[in-house]
């Protein structure tokens, strides 16, 4: 077994990182197979996607797998972990399957496994490589109501996010906020944070987003919903997997219109390790 564990922090060697791809290829042909044999829609997103169309694959520098479903999907897919995933191998991990867990969306985990990131070793959440599987939820159609909303996911993200800032704020008085806003049990947040959910579960407004996580700037009123529901296959390290069909707006909308424009090299940076172990 290969094994790398660190006490100071590192980043993955080109070959370690590409042993990584592997890995989370593994993780994403599983939950691929699940999600087709309980007909649970999903789609490749993000960095992920960009990669698919980019780069037929990872991007070279990413770290990192994700894959969006809506709220009613993403509740299915949890349900259905309990019983078809493969437990060998993985677990399902969000704030119902692990009491410390502190972010607003789902992950699977790869068992007897380490990747645990600079500024994230104090939480004591379970660890091990992982993939996010990520809930799109409704955004208001009305234009007041959608800053309210929006402000609201500001609020829940930032409570969620304070056992990490308390450690990894910018600043004193940063850090002392978020110590303070840390004091309040996760649980009520999380209570907070699983109404709102269900608040938003309309499946016929306009725009969709993740609830605690941010939106580029200056696009606060979420994502085209109709980019989560036409989907088409699309390669992804030699295998075929379902992105969004307009993936051209897509990418544009999180990335700028120069999306398939490789990024300057300093900025090719995956994040900083002080734990990595693979499972093979």
């Amino acid at each position: 077994m290969n094994s790398h564990i660190k006490k100071m922090p590192y980043y993955l060697s080109p070959i370690e990182l590409r042993k990584l791809h592997h890995v989370l290829v593994e993780m994403l042909e599983e939950v691929d197979r699940v999600c087709k044999k309980n007909n649970i829609k999903y789609n490749i997103s993000a960095g992920t996607l960009l990669g698919a169309i980019r780069h037929k694959g990872f991007i070279p520098w990413d770290d990192e797998m994700d894959i969006t479903m809506t709220r009613n999907e993403y509740i299915r897919f949890r349900d259905v972990c309990k019983y078809d995933l493969d437990k060998e191998r993985f677990f399902f991990q969000d704030h119902t399957t692990d009491v410390h867990y502190p972010w607003g969306y789902g992950r699977i985990r790869y068992k007897n496994t380490e990747f645990v990131r600079v500024g994230q070793e104090h939480l004591k959440m379970k660890t091990g490589i992982f993939m996010d599987i990520v809930p799109l939820d409704a955004v208001p159609d009305n234009k007041l109501m959608r800053g309210l909303h929006c402000f609201y996911c500001f609020v829940l993200r930032k409570f969620l996010y304070a056992e990490s800032g308390m450690i990894n704020g910018k600043n004193v008085l940063q850090r002392g906020i978020y110590r303070f806003m840390n004091l309040v049990p996760r649980k009520v947040t999380f209570y907070l944070l699983d109404r709102l959910a269900m608040r938003s579960k309309n499946d016929k407004s306009k725009y969709v987003r993740i609830l605690t996580y941010p939106l580029p700037k200056r696009k606060v009123y979420g994502m085209n919903r109709i980019w989560f529901e036409e989907v088409e296959n699309l390669e992804f390290e030699n295998r075929m997997f379902p992105g969004t069909k307009d993936w051209e707006g897509f990418l544009s909308y999180f990335y700028g219109d120069d999306f398939m424009q490789l990024p300057p090299i300093e900025k090719r940076r995956w994040h900083p390790a002080v734990k990595f172990r693979l499972p093979y």
